[in-house]
């Protein structure tokens, strides 16, 4: 057994160093640590260093937009779908409303047509003309032609001729076509 100056054993003394020069030499190998790529062509400028950042992160951060914009769109469609469910909630509320306005609307047409029957002529004349012209032409119309030309005789005569084209251009199949 060979001592050294030092007290130690040789065999110690070269295992002791062993590892120290083990790390050295490993770590004098290029890339034997590294997980970063090697330039092509060693010394990168700060620009070309830039350039090559902003290649490598390019299609992570589409992506990312991507899906950034794909989430923006599902909000956006549910919000439209929820929006689509409430109009036709709303829609299907007027269409209850509307019928219900049209089924009183007969009722009172019907109604007024028949208070109108039964009035003497000059009396009914005298109230037709005082209401809207739209309603008077409906109730004229209603009415049988004997009762209605009663009516319209006793009018003042402006009024009977406006209430008689309302008449006639609502039986002219020319004005009650749809245009589209």
């Amino acid at each position: 057994m060979i001592v050294s100056k030092f007290g130690l054993n040789i065999s110690e003394l070269l295992r002791s160093l062993a590892l120290p020069a083990a790390a050295v030499v490993l770590l004098s190998i290029p890339g034997a640590f590294a997980q970063e790529a090697a330039s092509p062509t060693g010394n990168l400028t700060s620009e070309e260093e830039i350039k090559q950042f902003c290649t490598n992160i390019a299609d992570p951060a589409r992506d990312q937009r991507y899906l950034l914009q794909k989430q923006e769109l599902e909000k956006l469609q549910a919000d439209i779908d929820s929006r689509m469910a409430e109009m036709g909630k709303r829609t299907a509320e007027y269409q209850d409303w509307l019928k219900r306005r049209n089924d009183f609307l007969k009722q009172a047409q019907a109604g007024l047509t028949d208070i109108y029957k039964n009035m003497k002529p000059d009396a009914a004349a005298l109230q037709l003309q005082e209401v809207k012209t739209e309603v008077a032409a409906a109730v004229i119309m209603r009415l049988s032609s004997r009762q209605s030309s009663l009516i319209l005789n006793e009018m003042d005569p402006q009024k009977a001729a406006v209430l008689a084209n309302i008449i006639a251009s609502a039986s002219d199949p020319n004005t009650s076509k749809d245009p589209s």
